[in-house]
């Protein structure tokens, strides 16, 4: 990819964020966005044999509920490794899926080629925002649906990725994942492309053993934040795990010494030109 926008170098700015998500291992934290995988498959309804792809798909958490109905399911991540255990998930499980490597910005299928487009957490993350979005309508049939479930500004999302951005500032000229959670970026990334647009704010419930053992995930497992802890010193290092845990003790539910963290979300359904 070229330079962008006003001088954003956005092929150099994806190669550093795929390299930080390979670290750690993100299929830990994923398991914690099974339940929005299901509801955005619940509110996107699709039929067997209807044709989907996956974007951003990680370990393949989204592709897999969409696998279960007998769908013709793709899923694409740039994250080699996170292919692979997406590839062991679907064995295991005895679905087919096409796995396989690409990026969310450079789709590698001709147009038309989806019924429905799905991505969790993921689409939301590249970092040439107006491009992926291009990307998704140019592979999504006309008729064809956009499901997304989305961070929001507001919430256990919003103040964790503050907490990052806080730490270690992202690189000027790109918008933050969040943008696609509110109406305005949404309308400005999508409303171009489509028919309608239905949204709503859902609630996610994820469970630890303690708010502990939350930052403990987050910091081992979660790519951004093992990065920021690698570019940080020790007093810093210990700054950031103590944000890190605020966030996660301001929103647990739990009162019995574990954790159930109420992450609040956008769910989201398009329906493309």
């Amino acid at each position: 990819m070229e330079k962008s926008g006003a001088g954003t170098n956005y092929g150099h700015i994806t190669k550093r964020q795929q390299e930080a998500w390979a670290t750690g291992d993100f299929h830990e934290v994923a398991r914690q966005n099974v339940c929005m995988a299901e509801a955005l498959c619940e509110a996107t309804d699709p039929r067997a044999t209807d044709r989907v792809l996956d974007v951003a798909c990680g370990s393949g958490t989204a592709a897999l509920v969409a696998a279960r109905r007998y769908c013709e399911v793709t899923g694409i991540d740039y994250v080699p490794d996170l292919i692979e255990r997406a590839k062991a998930r679907a064995i295991a499980s005895g679905l087919e899926v096409d796995f396989r490597v690409a990026d969310a910005q450079e789709l590698p299928f001709h147009d038309d080629s989806f019924d429905l487009i799905l991505s969790v957490y993921g689409v939301q993350f590249a970092p040439d925002q107006q491009k992926a979005a291009r990307e998704m309508f140019r592979v999504c049939r006309s008729g064809g649906k956009i499901g997304l479930a989305t961070p929001i500004p507001e919430g256990w999302s919003g103040d964790f990725f503050r907490v990052n951005a806080k730490h270690v500032p992202p690189p000027p000229g790109v918008n933050s994942p969040l943008r696609w959670g509110t109406d305005e970026g949404l309308e400005a990334l999508l409303g171009p492309g489509v028919r309608s647009m239905e949204n709503e704010e859902r609630i996610a419930l994820q469970y630890y053993r303690s708010i502990d053992h939350a930052v403990d995930i987050f910091t081992t497992f979660f790519g951004p934040a093992v990065r920021a802890l690698e570019q940080l010193d020790g007093d810093s290092r210990e700054h950031f795990r103590e944000d890190v845990r605020e966030v996660f003790d301001k929103y647990n539910r739990a009162t019995d010494g574990t954790a159930v963290i109420e992450n609040r979300y956008r769910l989201t359904v398009a329906i493309c030109k």
